[in-house]
């Protein structure tokens, strides 16, 4: 048998693809690997569709999550609730009025962004109420701070020892908000109402020029 020359073994040795080459490969087996979940496996999640039911009067509660897709992170185990507060058990109007100060700054007249509740949805005459916990290391345990405290709140409210009446809504925390934001309401005198077009002096506009035949109006 004739020995190998050293320019066949540097010719074998070196065929092989690059570093980039293995890269592409990788990310196609990746894909690939997409692909046949998409194919085989995703039609079984049909045996476990539901179909959706909208919350009834009975459930007022909007529980939020934060998922980052598998990935562990701290904020994961965080809950918020979010609630309407003319859907909460209070029987009277006091009532309302004394969970709105208990609440503090937890309480919004508008809808809290990223709630899942729009400004066009009923039931928020009298504002939303926004809690969350993270401070314990199970989802569940946080969740259960909050409807605990939640229930709390509702049996002081529905106190009618001392309603409170008596004091005024502390707003500072919905004012300095709009203040920081800049987007105009924050103008003294406007009391949240945003400059419009329509504000514009009508006696600063420039007096329109006639066309030429045509009398000004002014003239007659």
């Amino acid at each position: 048998m004739a020995p190998i020359s050293d320019d066949v073994i540097e010719k074998e040795a070196d065929d092989d693809t690059t570093s980039a080459g293995h890269l592409m490969l990788q990310q196609q087996r990746q894909v690939l690997y997409y692909l046949r979940l998409i194919e085989h496996e995703m039609p079984k999640l049909v045996a476990y569709r539901k179909p959706f039911v909208p919350p009834n009067s009975s459930q007022p509660l909007v529980v939020q999550t934060i998922s980052y897709g598998g990935e562990e992170h701290p904020v994961e185990v965080k809950r918020t609730i979010v609630v309407p507060v003319a859907r909460l058990p209070l029987k009277d109007e006091p009532a309302k009025h004394k969970f709105k100060l208990l609440a503090g700054t937890r309480w919004t007249p508008d809808p809290p962004p990223n709630s899942g509740i729009g400004k066009d949805e009923s039931g928020g005459e009298h504002g939303y109420f926004k809690i969350a916990c993270e401070d314990f290391p199970k989802p569940a345990m946080n969740l259960k701070w909050a409807s605990d405290a939640l229930d709390g709140l509702l049996a002081e409210a529905n106190n009618s020892q001392d309603n409170f009446e008596d004091i005024p809504l502390d707003t500072r925390h919905i004012e300095a908000k709009v203040r920081k934001a800049k987007k105009g309401d924050h103008v003294y005198a406007r009391r949240g109402i945003r400059p419009t077009l329509k504000d514009f002096p009508q006696e600063w506009l420039p007096t329109p020029k006639a066309a030429p035949g045509v009398a000004s109006p002014l003239s007659q």
